[in-house]
């Protein structure tokens, strides 16, 4: 499969799933006499966003590189596509343009000292930065301290890496480590879902979302299901080894490292006066008082 084919792939999936979603009761449409397919008809979609059918038939195809905003805007409003939906559907179009299908072997933006010493100071909350790929690229002693399962799992990299949705889906302790395991793994599949439309032709990209809907059932029946995650807040929790049931709120916030890559950083802190907050505080004094580990290694820009 070439390159331009496997995204047109992705769009004709990602708009297909969207159509089967939406019921024409919920956009006013009459249902009409007996239905071949889930959710809306070409046409219909058509008609909401003031194309022809055959124009939406070839769009919903692929052929999705030379549209313009307005059409984009009036689809994804006929199809009723969230902020994050919206997001992957340009990020999509874009990507599909000529000048973007160069396959590409992106090299990670170095994490600048800064960076480290702000990750260094959070003592009370385990931080970590994190890629479009989930590979966690650094951290703080908190936070290998608190995801300690998956930094030990089998699932980390030559370079002593890991990458979340790696240790989600193909090491078995995460089911005991997420509490909310199918939570953990529908969000981690969404956000790379996010990461494939910014960069589909990202060769190590491509690699990963293989082993994984090869490796995995699980994974590959949530990639099948095209759902779209660019920004991920909430309550997490986590039955660690060593402190037992911990309850704790993240945040994820736009780190720019590099001009290309999309980089977070995650926080991960208890409610004051909880029992969480007691056991993350046992946490963290014993990473203080463990002898500095050194980070996975990492590659330069």
């Amino acid at each position: 499969m070439d390159q331009q084919s496997g995204n047109r792939d992705e769009i004709r999936d990602f708009l297909a799933s969207r159509r089967a979603k939406i019921t024409p009761a919920q956009v006013g449409l009459p249902p009409g006499g007996r239905r071949r397919v889930a959710g809306l008809r070409r046409e219909e979609v058509a008609a909401l966003a003031g194309v022809s059918t055959e124009w939406y038939t070839r769009l919903e195809k692929g052929h999705i590189g030379g549209v313009s905003d307005d059409v984009l805007d009036a689809v994804a409003r006929a199809l009723r596509l969230d902020d994050d939906e919206r997001t992957y559907l340009f990020d999509l179009a874009r990507s599909a343009r000529p000048a973007s299908r160069t396959p590409s072997r992106r090299r990670d933006a170095d994490v600048p000292p800064p960076v480290r010493w702000l990750l260094d100071s959070m003592t009370m909350s385990s931080a970590f930065v994190r890629n479009g790929r989930t590979d966690v690229v650094a951290s703080n002693a908190l936070a290998r301290a608190l995801y300690a399962p998956m930094f030990a799992s089998t699932t980390v990299d030559r370079r002593g890496r890991p990458n979340i949705t790696r240790y989600i889906f193909l090491d078995p302790g995460a089911h005991d480590f997420f509490v909310d395991w199918d939570a953990a793994g529908n969000a981690t599949a969404a956000l790379l879902r996010a990461e494939a439309g910014r960069e589909p032709y990202d060769r190590a990209l491509r690699a990963l979302i293989g082993e994984l809907c090869t490796l995995s059932p699980e994974f590959r029946d949530r990639w099948a299901a095209h759902d779209v995650l660019v920004r991920h807040n909430g309550i997490k929790r986590l039955q660690h080894p060593d402190v037992g049931h911990l309850e704790l709120t993240f945040q994820s916030l736009d780190l720019p490292l590099s001009p290309r890559a999309v980089h977070d950083l995650v926080t991960y802190t208890a409610e004051p006066g909880t029992a969480s907050e007691e056991r993350l505080k046992l946490l963290a004094s014993w990473a203080a008082t463990r002898p500095p580990t050194t980070e996975p290694a990492h590659d330069s820009p």
